[in-house]
């Protein structure tokens, strides 16, 4: 009860992806990963006891712990998850539940036990970027898979005690570790992103978007963030930005390099105003105002 299957579009990367979420409202509050809509353009939930599908938007996320929360569009009525606020211990029998390989269907079950209730790892994806460091997590033995993540870690009496979040696979030990957030903290920062409390982790809704990638070789040394692409319809392209150029500034806020963009883009909301100005390829430097857009879940 209460599992959904998460299915996401990321638009500008030309990519789907498949997840897991629970159900903590009747009427469609979703916890999930993070990663699970991470650049997410459209997600498609699909409740697993009864089939039916809804749009999903995003309420907030907390990168740094891999936590998200969705909202159903139009759904009332929903079973629920139940979770258990008892202290989880080694050797617990634990059953792993969600959407592997993003098959949809029946949930996959893994079973096994709990070897650790403190591990810290560093997660990525399969292609080896996004890394992120993990602290505090249950970790099990049993097999958890790509596409579980967001799904529920039950104990024996079926009760939630964690979220599915990561996998290990040791080839030379023939072993699988997996990992799981304890639903304690992760109910914790869903209950700040209900809030609607911003913080410097916890994000509302989503972010403001300019409508560029960004240039990460790391043989240029120019100050500021040099373009690397300008996508259609976007404020970047509506004002003339073209690929090469190099932002410079965001409103009084100078930009040395695509972190330091980043982190001024994120203290600005989706429908804002705001100044640009860049160097073009010919060196000369131009600015325009423009308005920021809402970009892909983050």
């Amino acid at each position: 009860m209460g599992v959904v299957d998460i299915d996401t579009v990321l638009g500008y990367q030309d990519a789907s992806a498949a997840g897991t979420g629970m159900v903590l409202t009747s009427t469609g509050e979703v916890l999930t990963n993070n990663h699970v809509v991470d650049g997410a353009t459209s997600i498609k939930v699909t409740v697993v006891s009864t089939g039916a599908s809804y749009t999903a938007k995003v309420v907030g996320t907390d990168p740094t712990q891999d936590v998200a929360v969705l909202q159903l569009q139009g759904a009332a009525g929903l079973k629920t998850v139940k979770t258990s606020s008892a202290t989880v211990g080694t050797s617990e029998q634990v059953v792993g539940v969600g959407n592997a390989g993003g098959a949809g269907g029946t949930p996959s079950a893994s079973t096994g036990q709990v070897t650790t209730t403190n591990a810290t790892i560093t997660a990525s994806d399969e292609d080896g970027s996004s890394a992120e460091t993990l602290h505090g997590l249950i970790q099990i033995n049993a097999d958890i898979q790509a596409g579980d993540s967001g799904g529920p870690l039950y104990d024996a009496a079926g009760r939630v005690i964690g979220i599915d979040t990561a996998v290990q696979v040791t080839t030379v030990e023939s072993t699988t570790k997996g990992y799981a957030i304890p639903i304690g903290s992760a109910l914790r920062i869903a209950a700040q992103i209900e809030s609607g409390t911003t913080s410097s982790t916890v994000h509302q809704g989503y972010p403001a978007f300019l409508g560029i990638s960004l240039s990460s070789d790391p043989t240029y040394s120019t100050t500021g963030a040099i373009v690397e692409q300008v996508l259609t319809n976007t404020g970047a392209a509506h004002v003339g930005l073209s690929a090469g150029d190099v932002i410079t500034a965001i409103g009084a806020h100078q930009v040395t390099d695509p972190t330091s963009l980043q982190s001024i883009l994120a203290t600005y909301r989706p429908g804002q105003h705001v100044k640009i100005t860049w160097t073009d390829q010919e060196g000369q430097s131009q600015s325009a105002t423009v308005v920021l857009s809402a970009g892909p879940a983050n």
